[in-house]
């Protein structure tokens, strides 16, 4: 018999503990929902609040409403064009940060890096 020191058991892999029925799997969805709503949540604000101010604001100022850019009125301006650079900026900036945390969902479920962030990142 030799002297080696006795190694404990390797820990469960992860993605096995979601298999199994030992709630681990219900923690982490509602850990990704929970983030994932938030994230909508916080997209919703920065999209509606301002959506919502402009006609506040044409209905507090009437004047605003006779100015005219291009020949065309300045409420139709803002609320037909210029809305849609704000919905494009955030639905990119959304979708990159579900996918993000999609892929570490996925990885924290196959125990590895699969998609070379090196375990740290500074920009969340």
């Amino acid at each position: 018999m030799s002297a080696a020191v006795a190694r404990p058991a390797p820990r469960p892999h992860a993605a096995r503990d979601v298999d199994e029925s030992t709630g681990v799997r219900e923690v982490y969805l509602r850990s990704l929902l929970r983030v994932q709503r938030r994230l909508a949540l916080g997209v919703l604000g920065v999209v509606a609040l301002p959506l919502a101010a402009v006609p506040v604001l044409f209905a507090l100022v009437p004047a605003l409403s006779a100015y005219r850019v291009a020949g065309l009125p300045l409420p139709w301006l803002l609320l037909g064009v210029a809305v849609h650079p704000l919905l494009l900026a955030a639905a990119a900036w959304y979708v990159r940060r579900v996918e993000r945390t999609e892929a570490d969902f996925t990885d924290l479920l196959s125990g590895g890096d699969s998609h070379g962030h090196g375990g740290s990142r500074s920009d969340h």
